[in-house]
């Protein structure tokens, strides 16, 4: 299990199952374990898993998320249909999956990688570095982020990724002395979604850079009381 110097624990991948422990106190934030409730894979199930998300990658690289079916992967990858649905439910199911590594790599940076993203800085330099890092993740893949999230009403909500971020960002506005932590991360994360980000850039023709340091400024009035 990792934990970092402000008591957060370990990482969940944006499709796994949160479990939180039974110890709490005043100073500890606890986040969803990395890979509870994983179960291993035979060999052909995985080989099968592994060819479809390559297949995925390949497609929605080269025709965009839209233009791609799950029947279209499916060929790609030379599996039957009813494995892919089995296995990843939609295309939503399979940009989480996407997903997964990279979200995985900030996460740890999160938990044991250098200041300010990482443990050791000040929490509102943290909480702006996070901003930072989260909106330029969503942005690098912004069509599949958007899957993801609205795949199904509500999507964004039931992820383990999305606890992750929520716990994070409630601690560092917490310890920065933020009148109400709670709603604090939700504005916070709310404007951070994939939909209100692509919104900024495409329809508003935003610079990442500005748009960047305008949600950090945001970011920062949130912790002052």
């Amino acid at each position: 299990m990792d934990q970092n110097v402000n008591g957060l624990e370990s990482v969940s991948s944006r499709s796994g199952v949160l479990r939180a422990s039974s110890r709490r106190s005043p100073r500890r934030t606890e986040l969803p374990v990395l890979e509870v409730g994983v179960v291993r894979e035979r060999s052909d199930a995985a080989r099968n898993r592994l060819r479809v998300l390559a297949a995925a990658e390949r497609l929605f690289g080269t025709r965009g998320v839209g233009g791609v079916t799950m029947d279209d992967i499916a060929a790609e990858a030379g599996v039957g249909k009813g494995t892919l649905y089995r296995r990843f439910g939609d295309k939503g199911g399979l940009a989480m999956a996407l997903l997964d590594e990279r979200e995985r790599e900030l996460q740890q940076h999160i938990l044991s990688g250098e200041p300010p993203v990482g443990p050791g800085a000040a929490p509102a330099d943290r909480l702006t570095a996070f901003v930072r890092s989260y909106l330029e993740l969503v942005a690098a893949q912004l069509d599949l982020v958007l899957l993801s999230e609205t795949s199904t009403t509500g999507a964004r909500f039931r992820t383990g990724a999305h606890a992750f971020w929520r716990q994070h960002c409630r601690h560092l506005l917490s310890e920065a002395g933020a009148a109400d932590p709670e709603i604090g991360t939700d504005v916070l994360l709310a404007g951070l979604s994939a939909e209100q980000i692509k919104h900024w850039l495409h329809d508003e023709e935003r610079e990442l850079n500005d748009l960047a340091a305008a949600l950090s400024s945001a970011a920062l009035a949130l912790t002052m009381t």
